[in-house]
């Protein structure tokens, strides 16, 4: 029977050792240590399980959880082993000795050596190494030689004498290197931009280092990550600046470069989408590797060994890709400030999604050496709140959970491919812990989304394509600096109906006070649009009475004074009573003359054309109408410029340019009924 997958965790407390499926139990040799415990770490074998205390470090045998031999050295921060386990290196806080001299807090051991009884056991290196990052050896895959660096240089040792540099590269400004895996024994150094210079990454074959085998030089790189794949054939430079000259992102800009081992190939990585890139990660099978880019929501693509996209998975809340050993499966994800949402897909059956998984709040995500499970675990300090443990099969169902109290650090114990079962990693399901169902039974149900907010004279028509998502069909996100813009699909205009939009439902308009159906409207809205209609009739009567211009259309007349008839009459009875009867007559004059005005004038009143209501209304209908199809072939003709001057369009606007012919012929129709 083959030994069970093991991980290992560290709390604020404690340090446990743990075998996950098919047992799910501690290790039963291993004596938990407590009190304040820095670190732990396994060998690149699994042979080997170490940890510091206060006290020293402590070697055991991760099968069985034995102690196999511990290191004279407290206050350690942090630990290391060389690809085979053969050597330990140690890492302290950089102090000062009794004559002001920095101390050599980096110490390198041999992991098992013999020893007399009463011998103390000795680091056969020792280094001043006063920054945390970077700060272990590199070995090559064969542990025959390791590599530091220090100011404008390499420095190569025989790892079995430390005291003595081996071989030296020299490299003005160098600030990174990567010693590659595999039996290709090359190392790739980084200088930076320099007084105008551009930043350069070279390759050199250890140990010849007269000259580059390989090199690419570049701007906009303050520092970079050098990933290399499993075999060492091929190099990732991801060039990162501090800041963003452009003002597009807070933090800083991001390019990506490909480079061969040998020289052959180099070029810059195109991505086409605008925005930073997320992660980046290469496929164990070295062939290819896997990228998230873009403003969110993010794109992710396979690229293969020479840069080629040859697959992209649906946009989405994305900023992790995370092969599985086997490389069959990779793990697509949204951590940090997402939502923790993990998509796995199986690369070998056409990039087949198999399963979304809701982890919740991981600020760790691996997966398990047999690529049959994944471990997420919420950690301090980002989180010090629902730590835990959690282990999903592949196929997205739930195996273990275990919460914690400040959870610091998970790791799989590393197991070669040469002992790993030869078994589908879907088929069959294993079955889960008794942990795993109690943990369902505590999760709630999801309710239904709310949705966005939407004014009332936008509910029942469909979202402008501005207003969408991406993922969803909408604009692409773009960054104007402040500048005014128009962008793909009208994003920065007014707030206005897109022209063509159609309502979400058939029959219930979007513009407040346009005509409703009857059979739409509750019994209230009825009774009172039956209230309106009676007022409207009962006022059309009286106003019947009056005098024929004043039934048409046209402004009611008014007197020499400004003010209306009516008003005039009210003001001048008013007056007639109060005066005196001398007045009388000459009030009665006024009347008089007025009266004959009055009916010189009617017959011309008469005279005058009268438009019919209906025939107005169908006529600004026709107008609006034609108005509308004009701006929806503007905005056409928009999109047939930006597309012929090389922009990509979305779909939806390339459905929208073959609309044209139709939309003309619309627009000629209503311009003949017009005429």
């Amino acid at each position: 029977m083959a030994s069970p997958l093991q991980f290992a965790y560290r709390t604020q407390k404690a340090i446990g050792v743990f075998d996950a499926d098919p047992v799910y139990e501690a290790l039963p040799g291993f004596t938990q240590p407590e009190g304040n415990l820095r670190c732990c770490v396994y060998s690149g074998c699994g042979r080997y399980f170490a940890y510091a205390t206060n006290e020293g470090v402590v070697i055991v045998d991760a099968s069985v959880g034995h102690v196999l031999t511990s290191l004279p050295i407290p206050a350690v921060y942090d630990l290391s082993f060389s690809p085979h386990g053969t050597y330990l290196s140690t890492w302290e806080r950089p102090a000062k000795d009794e004559n002001g001299d920095a101390t050599k807090n980096l110490k390198i051991w041999r992991t098992i050596e013999e020893l007399a009884d009463d011998a103390e056991k000795q680091p056969i290196g020792k280094f001043v190494q006063k920054s945390a990052n970077g700060w272990n050896l590199q070995y090559t895959e064969d542990e025959r030689f390791c590599a530091r660096i220090v100011t404008n240089e390499v420095q190569f040792y025989n790892s079995n004498d430390l005291g003595t540099v081996w071989n030296k590269l020299r490299v003005e400004g160098v600030s990174d290197f990567a010693l590659a895996p595999g039996k290709n024994q090359n190392v790739a150094v980084f200088v930076p931009e320099r007084k105008g210079h551009p930043a350069s990454v070279k390759v050199f074959n250890v140990p010849q280092f007269t000259s580059p085998i390989s090199q690419k030089t570049f701007f906009k790189a303050d520092k970079v990550q050098l990933k290399w794949n499993q075999l060492g054939t091929a190099l990732i430079v991801l060039a990162q600046t501090e800041v963003d000259k452009s003002n597009k992102s807070y933090y800083g800009e991001t390019n990506m470069y490909l480079l061969s081992a040998n020289g052959s190939f180099d070029a810059r990585v195109t991505l086409d989408k605008e925005g930073p890139i997320h992660d980046v990660s290469w496929s164990p099978n070295s062939k290819e590797f896997g990228v998230v880019y873009g403003y969110m929501p993010a794109k992710t693509t396979i690229f293969n060994h020479r840069a080629v996209a040859t697959h992209s998975f649906p946009l989405g809340p994305r900023n992790t890709i995370i092969f599985s050993p086997t490389g069959r499966f990779a793990l697509v994800a949204g951590f940090g400030n997402l939502a923790g949402q993990i998509d796995v897909y199986d690369l070998e059956k056409d990039y087949r999604k198999i399963t979304t998984i809701e982890s919740g709040n991981p600020s760790v995500c691996t997966w398990s050496p047999d690529s049959r499970f994944i471990l997420t675990a919420t950690t301090s300090p980002r989180l010090r709140v629902d730590n835990g443990i959690k282990l999903w099969h592949v196929g997205g169902g739930i195996m273990y959970n275990e919460d914690m109290v400040e959870l610091y650090n998970v790791i799989w114990r590393p197991v070669p491919a040469a002992n790993l079962p030869n078994v589908d990693p879907l088929h069959p399901v294993p079955t889960p812990h008794p942990s795993a169902l109690a943990y369902l039974g505590t999760v709630k149900t999801p309710s239904k989304p709310v949705g966005a907010y939407r004014p009332p004279g936008a509910r029942g028509s469909s979202t402008p394509l501005h207003f969408k998502r991406e993922d969803e069909g909408g604009a692409a996100h773009s960054v104007s600096n402040g500048v005014p813009q128009v962008g793909p699909n009208g994003f920065g205009r007014p707030r206005r109906q897109i022209p063509g939009a159609e309502f979400a439902e058939p029959g219930r308009p979007s513009v407040p006070g346009a005509v409703v159906d009857d059979e739409n409207l509750s019994k209230t809205a009825l009774k009172n649009k039956k209230k309106r209609n009676k007022k409207a009739k009962e006022g059309q009567a009286g106003e019947g009475a009056t005098t024929p211009n004043e039934g048409g259309l046209a402004p009611p007349r008014e007197s020499v004074d400004g003010r209306s008839p009516d008003r005039n009459h009210q003001r001048h009875h008013s007056r007639s009573q109060s005066r005196s009867n001398n007045l009388a007559v000459r009030t009665q004059n006024n009347h008089r003359s007025r009266s004959n005005v009055r009916q010189s004038n009617a017959p011309a009143q008469q005279a005058a054309p009268v438009v019919d209501a209906a025939a107005a209304a169908a006529q600004s209908a026709d107008a609006k109408k034609i108005r509308s199809l004009q701006k929806k072939i503007r905005a056409i003709e928009d999109l047939e410029m930006r597309h012929a001057g090389g922009e990509k369009l979305e779909d939806t606007q390339l459905k929208k340019i073959a609309t044209k012919g139709s939309v003309i012929k619309e627009l000629e129709a209503l311009e003949r009924e017009g005429h």
